[in-house]
């Protein structure tokens, strides 16, 4: 495993320096943002390729992220054309000042490639492991987990992004959908899908080690890169209050009565 992973250390490196370049060269760091789906696939790939053999496991680990990470890559670049750069990379902009290129390199790009090698876990070992790789009761569950995770990302990024074009205004809350039980079902989805993966890698060699990943990627998404930045956003916004008080925060829920 431990050659797997240089390999793909190498390739994630090598990936970042061409990401942070473009972003250097459009003086836009929120790319890394469309770069963090699209990385994993390369992680998948990479992992895929460089493993003797190739079974029904391993087969489904690759299609399963590189599902996910396609479609949020594709889904974040759409998103992003004609916007410039995400406001959160913007005050980075600003409050690093004249070290903001050298701070962006690491405290970004490298800081993120490092986070999917940490992430990465599953499906390196998936592809490291030696077994035949069929699937079996836990692959079976798992990918049902993966795919009502991708179902939630799915539709709630859908939902959110056809509210965004009707909305009154820009302080206008969405609190239909899946939004009416969960204030975050696309991060839901993102984390419940990992926690399929969880399932699938499960059964191979020290697959239980895939547990930290799941509980790394929820760990982002509840208090580092996801949900703490919409809450954030929207402080200080009555209906946004309102709508707190009344839904769950992560896991789905029917509401509260208020």
């Amino acid at each position: 495993m431990g050659e797997l992973y240089l390999i793909n250390a190498l390739a994630i490196f090598t990936f970042m320096v061409i990401l942070f370049i473009i972003a250097q060269i459009l003086k836009d760091n929120s790319i890394i943002d469309i770069g963090w789906g699209f990385g994993f696939v390369i992680i998948a790939i990479v992992s895929f390729l460089n493993h003797d053999g190739y079974g029904a496991r391993q087969l489904v680990i690759l299609l399963l992220v590189a599902t996910w990470g396609m479609r949020l890559a594709i889904h974040l670049w759409i998103r992003s054309i004609g916007r410039g750069e995400d406001f959160r990379y913007a005050n980075f902009r600003k409050a690093w000042g004249k070290n903001a290129m050298r701070i962006a390199f690491f405290r970004v790009f490298m800081m993120q490639g490092l986070f999917m090698l940490l992430l990465a876990y599953p499906i390196i070992a998936t592809n490291a492991d030696q077994s035949n790789g069929r699937l079996d009761g836990w692959a079976w569950a798992g990918i049902v987990i993966w795919i009502i995770g991708f179902l939630f990302q799915v539709i709630g990024d859908y939902q959110l992004e056809r509210f965004k074009k009707t909305r009154p205004n820009k302080e206008a809350v969405l609190k239909s959908g899946l939004w009416r039980y969960t204030r975050h079902p696309n991060y839901f989805g993102e984390a419940t899908m990992w926690w399929g993966i969880f399932l699938i890698v499960l059964p191979v060699h020290l697959g239980w080690i895939s547990l930290f990943s799941a509980l790394f990627m929820n760990l982002l998404l509840l208090k580092v890169s996801g949900v703490p930045f919409l809450d954030k956003r929207y402080s200080g916004n009555a209906d946004y209050a309102q709508y707190k008080q009344e839904t769950n925060r992560f896991i789905p829920w029917p509401p509260k009565k208020s």
